[in-house]
């Protein structure tokens, strides 16, 4: 007979009195996954996140506006929660001085930019959510303006199915002619801002009724634009080293700032300057579908085509060849290549 089993004759039946129970070491109410419906959430927006906690703005544009400040739900300890995400939130949601409330499902996103640590590592880092338009900051000189880090920035613009705006700064040190030539193929808005000619008015026009994050190498002056957009938002301004050439990194952290305009008001989403923007995380598709003028042309090539030096009857080689993409499309066609190398190695 089994320890366990009681002592009875053959002929007894078994019933439930003859179950033994271990009591739980963790009390004795049963676990359920079921969590409350949480019908009294209000949703905001996150325009801030600092170590564990979340700036929150609850009815938004509306006569009870206010900031709350936000922990999150167990349940969503393994989720990021990022600048732009549309929250739900329960709790404490007066914003007094003190208060807490807590973020308890994230809305659906409607985009989400993403750059991984080098194109070869997979894990993708969440920069914002719910962003329709990038704004990307290069100088024209001081530091010299990088094509490439461009063209991954457009990459990433397009695989997320945000609207690219470039502003070149610092004219007033080199004329960027040249530097934007690499881009006349392109689809794009294009802002030049000089330290005596800086186009506030119409740079933010484009982001009244917007969500744009911008992005930029560091040194590029994207801080001192933010700045002249939203006088209130004093985000730190660094120089540019004259030894390296590189800038120095000011702005530590992401945070949505609004941009009032006579039209309205949009929202701008300062990120840290990098020097790197890791495409790991990229479907080889959407470099090609973010060289527009390209991929027309590639709509004429074989199935399967990889558009790289060694391709058979590749179209974009072709029309680069015969000169149809006029004095920028061998530079774009290089541009492409060395991207779409990148993930064929």
């Amino acid at each position: 007979m089994s320890w366990w089993a009681p002592e009875a004759d053959d002929d007894d039946e078994w019933d439930e009195s003859d179950v033994r129970v271990r009591p739980s070491k963790r009390g004795t109410r049963p676990r359920t996954k079921t969590r409350p419906g949480h019908d009294d959430a209000r949703v905001g927006r996150v325009f801030g996140v600092d170590r564990g906690r979340y700036a929150v703005l609850l009815d938004e544009d509306g006569p009870d506006e206010r900031e709350v400040t936000c922990t999150r739900a167990r349940e969503l300890r393994r989720q990021a929660i990022v600048n732009g995400d549309r929250v739900r939130v329960v709790g404490d949601t007066t914003g007094d001085e003190g208060s807490l409330a807590r973020i308890v499902s994230i809305e659906p996103r409607s985009t989400l930019l993403r750059r991984s640590a080098d194109d070869t590592d997979q894990v993708e880092r969440v920069i914002v959510a719910n962003a329709d338009q990038m704004l990307i900051v290069v100088a024209a000189a001081d530091p010299e303006p990088r094509i490439r880090l461009v063209d991954r920035y457009l990459v990433a613009a397009y695989d997320a199915r945000i609207t690219p705006i470039l502003v070149v700064t610092k004219t007033d040190l080199a004329d960027p002619t040249e530097f934007l030539h690499n881009f006349a193929g392109l689809d794009l808005t294009i802002f030049t801002s000089g330290e005596q000619e800086m186009p506030l008015a119409r740079i933010t026009a484009a982001l009244i009724g917007h969500n744009t994050v911008a992005v930029g190498h560091s040194g590029v002056g994207k801080s001192t634009l933010v700045n002249a957009l939203v006088p209130d938002a004093h985000r730190a301004i660094g120089a540019v080293n004259q030894v390296t050439g590189r800038g120095r990194h000011t702005s530590s952290s992401t945070v949505s700032l609004r941009v009032r305009g006579a039209g309205g008001s949009g929202w701008i989403i300062d990120t840290p300057g990098v020097r790197s923007f890791g495409l790991g995380h990229i479907n080889t598709d959407s470099i090609l579908a973010s060289f527009t003028d390209l991929a027309r042309v590639a709509e004429r090539c074989p199935r399967g085509c990889t558009h790289l030096p060694d391709s058979p009857d590749c179209a974009i080689i072709e029309a680069v060849a015969a000169g149809d993409l006029g004095d920028t499309g061998a530079s774009r066609l290089d541009s492409l290549q060395r991207l779409l190398a990148t993930f064929s190695t």
